[in-house]
């Protein structure tokens, strides 16, 4: 057996695209366009998501299509009540910035998704999930971020509506009570991308950071004598100056 490691099959321009997608990925509320999704670019998007990583190999998730106007009023209606309890849980200054904010797109995007979580795909024992049970859960969310990441680099935006009652949401969509809602999704084409995060933009709350978030060995730990990694994340976390900006 060769102690040799394994070198990168892709090339550097395919890293660097990888990396691009990430760190220009954002959450899309109010820029959508009428222009509709095609059914091919929809269907990659689809199968991205398809390919996540899964506890168990369950694939515990399904995808509900949404191009309805009555449904997605129906969902409209429930963000609105669950936005309005929201905006009341903040004081001040806070709550007139968050009546600022434009939260969804739910009627402005061509395509709605409801990625869900079938806790019981697998029936008995899933390996992966015998001690962690919320490994199912986490997994669906992985679904969500691919959707996310091949929906960028499509030039596709999305957005995830997380104001809303679960229960209403149900109802909205005949879920079954055993089948849990994960992530509710505005996806189209937009007008632009924002160059910094929505919220960072307008004064919500600002990227942490990293070097604060890394501990070594043991919670709250520093790095004791070996800082090469703290030194560089503080540095430029790790990529040559100018690659690429990093809001």
């Amino acid at each position: 057996m060769s102690d040799k490691p394994f070198e990168s099959d892709f090339t550097q321009a395919e890293i660097d695209a990888l990396y691009k997608t990430i760190f220009n990925r954002r959450d899309v509320r109010g820029q959508f366009t009428s222009e509709p999704v095609s059914d091919e670019v929809l269907s990659r998007l689809l199968y991205a998501a398809h390919h996540a990583p899964s506890v168990g190999f369950m694939q515990p998730w399904n995808f509900m299509v949404i191009r309805s106007d009555e449904v997605k009023s129906r969902v409209h209606d429930a963000f609105e009540a669950a936005n309005e309890e929201a905006r009341q849980m903040f004081e001040g200054e806070r709550r007139e910035l968050y009546s600022s904010l434009k939260l969804q797109g739910i009627l402005d995007a061509p395509v709605n998704i409801c990625i869900t979580c079938d806790r019981e795909r697998v029936k008995g024992p899933v390996l992966g999930r015998t001690h962690i049970k919320t490994m199912d859960l986490f997994s669906t969310v992985c679904a969500v971020q691919n959707l996310w990441l091949a929906a960028r680099a499509e030039g596709i935006g999305m957005g995830w509506v997380s104001i809303v009652e679960q229960d209403r949401l149900r109802q909205a969509l005949a879920i079954p009570d055993d089948i849990v809602p994960i992530a509710y999704l505005c996806v189209g084409h937009v007008s632009h991308f924002n160059d910094e995060p929505e919220l960072q933009k307008k004064g919500w709350r600002s990227r942490l950071p990293l070097a604060d978030l890394v501990y070594f060995d043991q919670w709250q730990q520093g790095p004791g004598e070996d800082e090469g990694l703290l030194e560089q994340l503080q540095k430029n976390q790790g990529f040559p100056e100018g690659f690429i900006k990093l809001p």
